[in-house]
């Protein structure tokens, strides 16, 4: 049975037999968190067990090895509406050892698009027409210094508020044990309410 007519046919019998009322929650987040993380396979269940994290407690945004490439790009969007819109009052960046961001190389991901049946002169257009596919599929060396990176980003953004802190953390991917990098809590401004 191909992928997409077993998912739907799952997703029927889900449906039908209300296993979605376990999950039932509000689109704001418990714990007033967003975390940005790996797409990583083994951290699916893995980072929300190790960190306490259940169902409704957070805004969870994953990309590969949790990078945030463009100040003004959707992943700076996420995280903002999460804080904005959604009552996030902290963020968590959560990179983790064994990424496979790290040490990656764009003539791999360029040499097996062309074997992929993608063109050369494809490739070619886009880089005449001024796009830099080497720098946007180049990974990082270190997985500290990508975290680090990072939370640099969100923590300099202009329309991100003082008051937020700003965290990161290496995840070990076999035991889920957290590295703490960055406390935001360090040097935070706290913005107090006064009444008039």
């Amino acid at each position: 049975m191909p992928l997409l007519n077993s998912v739907l046919a799952h997703n029927e019998r889900f449906v039908f037999n209300k296993e979605y009322e376990r999950f039932e929650t509000t689109k704001y987040p418990d714990k007033k968190v967003v975390i940005l993380t790996c797409m990583d396979t083994r951290l699916l269940e893995l980072l929300p067990h190790a960190m306490n994290v259940k169902n409704g407690d957070a805004k969870i945004i994953k990309n590969a090895g949790a990078v945030i490439t463009h100040p003004f790009g959707s992943i700076m969007r996420s995280i903002l509406v999460a804080i904005y819109e959604l009552g996030a009052g902290e963020v968590m960046v959560v990179g983790h050892h064994g990424c496979g961001m790290t040490g990656l190389q764009p003539t791999s991901i360029l040499n097996k698009s062309l074997e992929r049946g993608i063109q050369k002169e494809t490739i070619d257009m886009l880089e005449f027409s001024g796009v830099d596919l080497r720098g946007f599929l180049t990974g990082f060396d270190h997985v500290e210094k990508n975290v680090e990176n990072s939370v640099s980003m969100i923590k300099n953004h202009p329309l991100l508020p003082k008051d937020v802190a700003v965290h990161g953390l290496v995840i070990c991917p076999e035991s889920g044990k957290l590295d703490l990098l960055i406390n935001g809590y360090e040097n935070q401004t706290i913005i107090h309410d006064e009444k008039v």
